[in-house]
């Protein structure tokens, strides 16, 4: 479905009496829902009854990563179990997304200040958004900190690195077109904290290189230093990439870090 077809779809709510908004804990997810709670919260909802299905753990699922897992007897057994969404939760969602689609570091700051519990995923799912920030130590965000670290103790291959961090940092419900831009950014010169050998481009939304699966990670000199803290990453990039509505800027343009120990955001 195009986007424009989605639009129209959302603003034709009303010809439904009752919608059910079926999510999940992770912070795609959670970021998802606070930009449709956004929407609502501006809208008169008349008769149609919003629900809220949102989930973190399934029985007998040890690991539970989400809906995708489910058998279609299992889905169907979470019928039911939502609840009618109040104003309260509403806008409670409307909060999130103004936080964290602001370009204003204030906003994101202050949003892990709120009392979140109505959405009682809201608070981690937010602060896995924030840990993607450079960090004080490093310079890098969490998804590349945990690249690094994974490459180091010997996963040294794109599907089976994927499937680490994505295990590790599964908060982030991070897809895999998502963590392959993450990849490249890092392999990319004159700052390349990573070099990949055998594989010619990375896949992207139009095209899939099978070769990709086979290519072999190892780090850069400049990867080893960044990793041991010798080096900052955040200073020596040339590129900007977004996080949330915060732009990530080039070297001193970013002058707010994320604080891995005490979890929360410094000013530089």
């Amino acid at each position: 479905m195009k986007i424009k077809e989605l639009e129209q779809t959302l603003k034709s709510f009303h010809q439904h009496e009752e919608i059910v908004l079926w999510f999940e804990y992770d912070l795609y997810d959670q970021a998802m829902l606070s930009y449709l709670l956004h929407y609502f919260k501006e809208q008169d909802l008349k008769n149609t009854k919003l629900n809220l299905l949102c989930i973190d753990a399934y029985p007998d699922i040890e690991h539970f990563r989400g809906l995708g897992q489910l058998t279609p007897s299992q889905i169907g057994r979470l019928s039911g179990t939502w609840h009618v969404m109040g104003a309260e939760e509403i806008k409670a969602g409307s909060d999130f997304w103004g936080a964290y689609a602001s370009s204003d570091i204030q906003y994101h700051k202050d949003y892990l200040l709120k009392n979140t519990s109505v959405l009682p995923f809201a608070h981690a799912a937010f602060k896995a958004h924030l840990s993607r920030l450079p960090s004080v130590s490093n310079g890098l965000g969490i998804i590349e900190q945990s690249t690094l670290e994974a490459v180091r103790e010997g996963v040294d291959s794109p599907y089976p690195l994927f499937k680490h961090v994505g295990d590790q940092l599964h908060i982030l419900g991070m897809g895999d077109l998502e963590y392959w831009a993450h990849l490249k950014r890092m392999t990319e010169q004159p700052h390349a904290l990573l070099q990949l050998s055998g594989v010619q481009a990375f896949p992207n939304f139009q095209q899939h290189h099978d070769e990709f699966r086979h290519g072999v990670l190892s780090l850069t000199k400049l990867g080893i230093q960044v990793l041991n803290g010798e080096a900052d990453w955040a200073l020596l990039r040339h590129d900007t990439s977004w996080i949330g509505g915060l732009q990530i800027g080039k070297g001193e343009d970013t002058p707010w870090r994320w604080d891995t120990v005490n979890g929360n955001v410094v000013i530089l």
